[in-house]
């Protein structure tokens, strides 16, 4: 057989595609620098638990709270390492949604923020936590990236309501839910945004995917928007979860929420098995990638300011690939939520 090599170029780094084997593509730090507050949107201590939550037949307030606080540090720590491997002066502070205000992103002059998922239905939040977090969102300037719960976060903020995927309200059906879980398809139905930016189009998306308006990522949810936020523009639905991704871009903000996990995306460089596969991952790491980029566009950074040179990348490659050594046995875990 015959060997066809193609090079393409992804920003400044070429990948090399060969139509007889699986795509060689060396994941590369091309962003210069960037400044992100990542937010832990689970509940964070017994007292914001509401009077719902207390009247829940299995209410456990320590024992509901030690898990909530296990799963945030999985997942904070998966959207903290994508950034660390995609960025090679990341300047990151992980701070709880409750803490969200202005002053703080000014303070820390956040370039962007990040929501983790959630566990809880969110009537079982004290009310006043929802009534900060939304007065916050729908006036901040700073690029957001809302993930599955998060996403779920920014809907109802703009006046979307959360319901479970066979549409009914979380208090009708608490459990037995049916839930979107796994690697699943999302299509795109808006493909100029530049969230997508290299991914449509590229060898490995071609070799992976028939249909050129379809990705494949990590579902992990048994709730759902009921429809598009006003305001909001629809970039992606599912086959149970119609709302999979959703932008509201307009001269004072950008926000990006995504259902699925994109977060997910590094967990293959540790794990290696089914549930974590490079290919498999790839679409999520670059919309995850394609954010950042697009934060630092909308804040104001040049093409110069954002992408970094040639020696800056070899150097964190080289500093990534000593923590590794140091660390052969540390493994970071998806939780999922």
């Amino acid at each position: 057989m015959t060997s066809v090599t193609t090079q393409i170029m992804h920003h400044h780094t070429p990948v090399t595609v060969h139509s007889n084997y699986c795509l060689y593509e060396p994941i590369v730090p091309e962003i210069k620098a960037i400044r992100v507050l990542t937010i832990d949107s689970l509940v964070g201590s017994e007292d914001q638990y509401s009077e719902v939550a207390r009247s829940a037949p299995d209410f456990d307030a320590a024992r509901w709270v030690k898990l909530e606080r296990k799963i945030a540090g999985m997942a904070l720590a998966n959207i903290e390492s994508n950034i660390e491997r995609l960025v090679v002066h990341p300047t990151i502070k992980r701070v709880h949604f409750s803490e969200l205000s202005h002053e703080l992103t000014r303070e820390f002059q956040a370039e962007a923020i990040i929501l983790s998922g959630t566990l809880r239905d969110f009537d079982f939040y004290r009310p006043e936590l929802f009534e900060k977090f939304n007065e916050f969102i729908r006036s901040t300037s700073v690029p957001v990236l809302a993930i599955c719960g998060g996403h779920q976060m920014v809907g109802q903020a703009f006046g979307a309501n959360i319901v479970t995927l066979d549409e009914k309200p979380p208090s009708e059906r608490r459990t037995d839910r049916l839930v979107e879980y796994q690697y699943r398809f999302v299509r795109i139905e808006n493909e100029d945004d530049p969230i997508f930016e290299r991914l449509l189009g590229h060898p490995g998306y071609e070799r992976q995917h028939k249909n050129t308006k379809v990705i494949r990522v990590w579902q992990n949810h048994g709730l759902q928007l009921d429809r598009l936020p006003a305001g909001f523009t629809h970039l992606a639905r599912g086959y149970l979860a119609d709302q999979q991704m959703m932008v509201r871009r307009t001269e004072t903000q950008l926000i990006y929420g995504v259902q699925f996990h994109i977060e997910k995306s590094f967990q293959d460089w540790n794990l290696d098995n089914y549930w974590n596969h490079r290919v498999e991952s790839r679409d999520g790491r670059l919309i995850f990638e394609n954010f950042l980029i697009e934060a630092l566009r909308f804040i104001g950074k040049t093409e110069e300011e954002i992408f970094a040179f040639e020696a800056e990348r070899a150097a964190k490659m080289k500093e990534l690939s000593a923590q590794k050594e140091k660390e052969p046995t540390a493994i970071i875990r998806e939780s999922g939520w």
